[in-house]
């Protein structure tokens, strides 16, 4: 059975989210269609594909075998057209218990991606005995920052900080504090945020949401603070003021992105 995948998301090396799949199936005249939402777990070769719930299903008959050949083809182009990808490998009827009982329940956070910009050019001109006690200051700053804003700093990578809010406004509000903070270490940062669900899979956080944030942060120039529409949204009624920073393509991720800038 011919089976597709929606494509974007796997793209991008991402393990656990939700898509969607469709299926088709010839027998003599009669075509056999299967549909519905699917969680993706792993990545590349090695991931799994599970529907979410039972899929739809509907039988069409065509009356010849020619027509049925010509219904299936013509829906096939029309998936392909619609951004589906071919799928090998079968699609699970459900996650069996022992691999459920590893994942929590998904959760909507606003997530903080902090990188310092030109790090290694300055970690060359400090020395590295001076440069491990600017990255000790710099780490305190934003563990402050993080502390009394209620953030969770999640993972920290390189001269890089990855955070999650249950607030948008309480990620905005650190992020702006970080920057006045590390600028009299003579540092210059870049911050990205984005709002989104994630899951815990194996003790790690996983999830399209946090690739955002990163891709989000990517965008930003030193000294910018970029917001995704949809943390923007979260806080239209709030007193943080934004500039539009245009649309964007970010990196493995579908579609194009509206970007804001945090003003001071």
């Amino acid at each position: 059975m011919p089976k597709f995948l929606r494509i974007g998301v796997h793209q991008s090396n991402v393990s656990g989210y939700t898509s969607k799949a469709w299926c088709v199936r010839r027998v003599g005249s009669a075509v056999f269609l299967k549909w519905g939402a699917v969680e993706v777990q792993g990545a590349g070769d090695g991931r799994t594909v599970y529907w979410t719930r039972l899929p739809q299903e509907k039988t069409v008959r065509c009356g010849t075998v020619q027509r049925a050949q010509d219904y299936t083809k013509a829906a096939i182009a029309r998936r392909r057209s619609h951004r589906y990808e071919p799928l090998i490998g079968p699609i699970e009827l459900r996650r069996r218990s022992g691999e459920r009982s590893a994942e929590l329940k998904q959760a909507l956070a606003t997530i903080l991606i902090v990188d310092i910009v030109g790090s290694t050019a300055k970690a060359a001109k400090l020395g590295d005995a001076r440069w491990t006690k600017v990255m000790g200051h710099y780490y305190a700053a934003v563990r402050k920052e993080l502390k009394s804003t209620r953030g969770r700093e999640v993972v920290t990578t390189g001269d890089g900080v990855l955070a999650t809010f249950k607030a948008p406004a309480s990620g905005i509000r650190c992020a702006t504090a970080i920057q006045k903070a590390v600028r009299t270490l003579g540092l210059d940062i870049r911050v990205g945020l984005h709002a989104g669900e994630y899951s815990v899979s194996g003790g790690e956080m996983v999830g399209l949401a946090f690739h955002i944030g990163t891709r989000v942060a990517a965008k930003a120039r030193a000294g910018e603070v970029l917001v995704s529409s949809a943390v923007r949204d979260l806080v239209a009624q709030s007193e943080i003021r934004f500039r539009d920073h245009g649309m964007h393509q970010l990196k493995g991720v579908p579609e194009r992105w509206r970007l804001y800038r945090v003003e001071d």
